[in-house]
Parts: C-alpha cells; sequence; structure tokens
C-alpha cells in the first residue's frame, strides 16, 4: 500500500473516531510512556471500555439504553 493512501486512512480514521468522541488509544500510550514510565499500560480493550464508560456510563463498555 503506498505511503500517501496509509496516511490518507489514518487521518479518515482519526477523524472519525474523533467525530463519535473515541479518544485516541495512540496518543494515550504516548503520554503514558511520557508521563507515567513506571505505571503499567492499558490494553486498547481495557482502554475503550473505560472510554465507553466514561462517555455512556455503560457497563462494561456496552452502551445501555433505556429504549
Amino acid at each position: 500500500m503506498p505511503k500517501w493512501l496509509q496516511t490518507l486512512l489514518a487521518y479518515r480514521r482519526q477523524f472519525l473516531d474523533l467525530l463519535v468522541g473515541v479518544p485516541s488509544y495512540e496518543k494515550y500510550v504516548e503520554h503514558m510512556k511520557t508521563h507515567h514510565p513506571g505505571e503499567p499500560i492499558k490494553s486498547r480493550k481495557e482502554f475503550f471500555c473505560e472510554a465507553q464508560e466514561a462517555r455512556y456510563n455503560a457497563k462494561g463498555g456496552k452502551v445501555s439504553r433505556c429504549c
């Protein structure tokens, strides 16, 4: 795959994630390595579930709805 296409797809994913309010796992990992080097880094699934819970007050990463 050409490098320009990989870059374009990465920007597309970042845009869509920001559009729906999903924080960047890569930025989280970078932050943890830079500012908290001794602390464990959550897995992608743990990170996503925590983000979902914070955003939607969900249980275990699943969105709960009343209807």
